[in-house]
């Protein structure tokens, strides 16, 4: 049995004793934090303290929290209410999963808009902790970034600052710029078992932090609003759209070759015993799991941006004229709808696709109604003209009339990036949110974003004390 060696206090070195100070005040903060904000309980205690001179501040990679000890203490004397702020900001960047959506992007610019985000929350929680001052700068970033991509998230911050100069960017690193991110998986670092176990842990946290928070409505309050909003957007289900084709596919046979159900050996053996005989050939039909019969409709009202319905049809074409997603004979109709029917094409074939995508042009711009274009594809159904329709594919904002009766076939409302309402979706029917950034390609500044380049002195916790 292995001997047991006591330590006291009185034996510690300067460091051990900094280090044992340091997770007492982290313990005090996070029990500031959870009296204001009791939601937060599991995400405050999910991360485990880890003390590391080398970090200047604190820092994250979902599993552990990273402090520089002699900094924590200073912090705790001289500035307890950044403090409260510094731990819940690293916090909420694992809440909201920030360290693993950075594909594609410019790292530094992402953890900006990460920054900017989780600041905007917490402006808004408007707890006696957590208050600072709202500079113009970051009002001024808010209201912006609101105006143009309707909400702080860290995607639309991302895409509002690539279209930024250098130097509001430096500007706008130097107010918001709070921990280090360093630590945060880096591309191709994101499918570890290390880091998939972590992000499953924080979407387990995040989902129970929204119910209980939707429980705890009165004490949120509106200051939650912020958050609960982002809470919503972090835990809504992000599907893959060629994943979510294939609950539309049926079974049907085609003509192929199917290799899988053919034995080689029996046919060279026929050929070893009689020449040119083989004992089996390989089959010239083989059953494929594809989708045959599909309605798409594309909402065309003054409320859906002609952007995004472009980006959209994009990426249908793109995942449409692939073999594996659809028979070589298909029936799909391309349906344009506003608060009527506006434009049918009728698409049985790779070439009619392509044709019907590179001439696609917007019909309509009133209000939204929904119904209309469901008695449309129902007279189709009733006239034969769909012999087996599977499902109906409707991209919209949501902001329209639902019908009341569920059709005979599978419905799904689609909805891209954060630009919607779907509070009204009726229960029959299913939810796809599609991440507006998959259909884009990814943006990225014309130079990579350094916020220190020439600015040597340039300290950002040399206002700690302003807070």
């Amino acid at each position: 049995m292995p001997e047991i060696v006591f330590t006291s206090h009185r034996e510690e070195t300067h460091e051990q004793w900094q280090a044992r100070m340091a997770s007492e005040a982290l313990s005090i903060t996070r029990s500031d934090l959870y009296l204001q904000l009791r939601f937060l309980d599991s995400a405050l205690s999910a991360l485990a303290e880890t003390p590391d001179p080398t970090c200047r501040q604190m820092a994250t990679d979902g599993i552990h929290l990273y402090f520089e000890p002699s900094h924590i203490l200073d912090l705790f004397r001289q500035n307890p209410r950044y403090l409260c702020r510094l731990m819940l900001h690293s916090v909420l960047h694992c809440v909201f999963r920030h360290l693993w959506l950075c594909q594609g992007r410019d790292p530094e610019l992402w953890g900006l808009a990460c920054d900017i985000a989780v600041e905007n929350v917490i402006d808004n929680l408007n707890k006696p902790a957590l208050t600072r001052p709202l500079t113009y700068i970051r009002s001024h970033a808010y209201a912006d970034i609101t105006k143009e991509e309707t909400v702080v998230a860290a995607a639309p911050a991302y895409r509002w600052l690539v279209r930024q100069t250098v130097g509001v960017q430096r500007q706008l690193y130097r107010e918001f710029h709070t921990d280090d991110h360093r630590l945060w998986p880096k591309d191709g670092q994101e499918n570890s078992a290390a880091s998939i176990q972590a992000q499953s842990t924080w979407q387990k946290i995040g989902k129970r932090m929204q119910t209980e928070m939707e429980a705890r409505s009165k004490e949120a309050g509106k200051d939650g609003d912020a958050l609960q909003s982002q809470l919503q957007t972090a835990n809504r289900t992000r599907r893959s759209y060629r994943d979510f084709l294939r609950k539309f596919c049926v079974l049907r046979e085609e003509p192929h070759i199917d290799p899988d159900s053919f034995d080689l050996n029996f046919y060279t053996y026929g050929l070893s015993v009689y020449g040119n005989l083989p004992l089996i050939e390989p089959q010239e039909t083989r059953e494929s799991y594809k989708v045959a019969e599909l309605a798409l409709v594309v909402d065309t009202s003054y409320s859906t941006s002609g952007a995004l319905v472009q980006n959209f049809l994009a990426e249908t074409y793109a995942l449409l004229k692939q073999r594996e997603n659809f028979f070589l004979r298909m029936h799909l109709r391309l349906i344009q709808a506003d608060d009527k029917v506006q434009k049918d094409e009728k698409i049985t074939n790779e070439a009619e696709l392509r044709q019907a995508m590179e001439h696609f042009t917007l019909r309509g711009g009133g209000g939204t109604d929904f119904r209309p274009a469901f008695r449309y594809v129902n007279r189709l159904c009733e006239e034969k003209q769909f012999q087996n329709l599977k499902g109906l594919l409707y991209f919209t904002d949501g902001l329209g009339k639902f019908p009341e009766k569920r059709p005979a076939y599978d419905t799904a409302f689609l909805f891209l990036g954060d630009r919607f309402d779907d509070s009204a979706v009726p229960p029959w029917a299913m939810k796809l949110v599609l991440d507006e950034d998959a259909f884009l390609p990814a943006q990225k500044p014309a130079a990579p974003f350094d916020p220190t380049q020439d600015d040597e002195d340039f300290d950002p916790l040399r206002d700690l004390n302003n807070t």
